[in-house]
């Protein structure tokens, strides 16, 4: 039986070297490629999939909205994230979104095997490293997850903006007039409210629940 995959990235080597591995491993698959959630939700109005693999970093569009989108018109259709953000950290603000797996960019052949068969065959998948997390995480935190960007101050999220938008850090000193030693106490403060350990971090969970930013 033909299973037909959507692969949406925004680099098309990540989309060449994907679609081998896929085709290595389900042959029978018929695989459609998009470059940004523009292209993707024109496939999606287009054609039915059985599976649908997102990169969350894309232009022309959000994650949230796509797969909003996508559950509506095609609500058989199953959504595996595939990012390079840290997985104990970030998957399950996707799951919690409307995905049905988390698979990092970094994954082996095997673990990627196992993604595909089990978004194919049961409709769900996240490591056992993840599961493992889950079953004895303790922290009670409630279930749902607000936007993260919403805990940050106005001063904060317009350095946040500044960050992503690439201006170093002594650029933001002078058109803010802060000193630049305060402006990374800022950026720290920011890192930490966010969870995350880089700007391309930010930029991803930015456009996961606001879109493009430029």
């Amino acid at each position: 039986m033909t299973e037909k995959i959507l692969l949406a990235d925004d680099h098309g080597i990540v989309r060449m070297g994907l679609g081998i591995m896929i085709k290595k491993l389900r042959p029978n698959a018929e695989i459609s490629e998009a470059e940004n959630y523009e292209k993707a939700l024109e496939f999606v109005d287009k054609q039915a999939f059985d599976l649908i693999i997102l990169d969350i970093n894309m232009p022309n569009g959000s994650f949230q909205k796509a797969v909003e989108y996508i559950n509506i018109k095609q609500p058989k259709a199953k959504v595996l994230v595939f990012s390079a953000l840290d997985e104990d950290l970030h998957a399950m603000r996707y799951i919690r979104a409307g995905a049905n797996g988390f698979l990092n960019k970094l994954a082996k052949e095997e673990e990627v095997k196992n993604a595909l068969e089990n978004m194919l065959r049961k409709g769900h998948y996240l490591s056992d490293s993840l599961k493992d997390d889950l079953i004895f995480r303790t922290d009670g935190k409630n279930s749902k997850e607000s936007n993260p960007f919403e805990a940050l101050s106005n001063r904060e999220m317009d350095i946040a903006v500044r960050l992503m938008k690439g201006t170093r850090l002594k650029e933001i000193s002078n058109e803010l007039n802060i000193h630049v030693s305060t402006i990374s106490t800022y950026k720290n403060r920011i890192f930490e409210k966010l969870a995350i350990k880089s700007v391309p971090e930010m930029i991803d969970i930015f456009k996961f629940y606001e879109g493009d930013f430029y």
